[in-house]
Formats: C-alpha cells, structure tokens, sequence
C-alpha cells in the first residue's frame, strides 16, 4: 500500500505526464478542488488541469516541503514551466515562469478526496506581462469561474 505522501504526490505526477486515466483513478469519485478562487469537482479539476498543461510547456514542478499528517498532505510546490499557449483567456506569451504554492490533499486509502491550493497568481501574472493580468481580469468577471461549492 502506498504512503498518504504517495498518493499526495501522485496526483502532480501524473498531471506532469499527462496520465489522465491514473489521474481519474487516483481521485475519488466525490473529489473536490477548492483553490485561488474556484471550485471544482473531479471532472472540472481534470479539464482545468488539461487546459494548464496545454498552454506551459516544459512544465516541471518540484515539491519544496512534504508534510503528512493523519490524512492530510500539505505540499510547497515550484512550478518552472513556459507559457505557450492561452490559459484562461491569457494568450501564449512565450515567457519562461517560476510558479510558487502550496496545497494540501486529503487522502482516505489510496484516493484523494480533497485538494485545497494557493498560488502566487499576481507573482505569474507579473512574470507574463500586464496583458496577461488583464486578460485573466476580463476572464474571471466575463465566465465567473465556480467559486463555491453547490
């Protein structure tokens, strides 16, 4: 049986490989996302998440901190990755990005049932330019991402 960091970690793993079917199988069926401002179940979470790794290339992520406790993992994570392509209204700025949070899973067995995340979005933004800013602005009043749960 793997370790509750295990399958924390797992789930950034995956979405590095673009492993959509473990990602889907690590999460359980009831998984809720809660971070920076939106709300998201399984589903949602796997479509935000292949809409990320469509728009950076050469994503890789390293995880600063580790730190399990019961059934909860809280990660500090560095994303190093460029933006090639749109996210979330923002078009592609070719622009190299280091993307710093931290979020926390909940696992129960070998399924993550709950993530919570934080990131440094004014940090990314600034490093993709004031257009990038106010298209992320006009994309979040424009399609009012989900912000709380049903």
């Amino acid at each position: 049986m793997e370790t509750t960091k295990e399958v924390a970690l797992s789930v950034s793993k995956a979405i590095l490989n673009g492993e959509w079917d473990k990602l889907s199988g690590i999460l359980s069926d009831d998984f809720t996302y809660t971070g920076d401002g939106m709300f998201f179940n399984k589903q949602e979470y796997i479509n935000f998440m292949k809409g990320m790794k469509a728009a950076f290339s050469n994503m890789n992520m390293e995880f600063t901190h580790v730190v399990s406790e019961d059934e909860k993992v809280s990660i500090r994570f560095i994303t190093t990755c460029k933006h090639t392509g749109n996210f979330m209204g923002a078009p592609a700025t070719n622009r190299n990005l280091n993307i710093g949070g931290i979020f926390i899973r909940k696992v129960q067995g070998n399924k993550v049932v709950q993530e919570w995340q934080t990131t440094d979005l004014l940090g990314t933004m600034s490093q993709m330019g004031f257009g990038t800013l106010l298209a992320y602005a006009i994309f979040n009043v424009l399609f009012k991402p989900k912000s709380s749960p049903k």
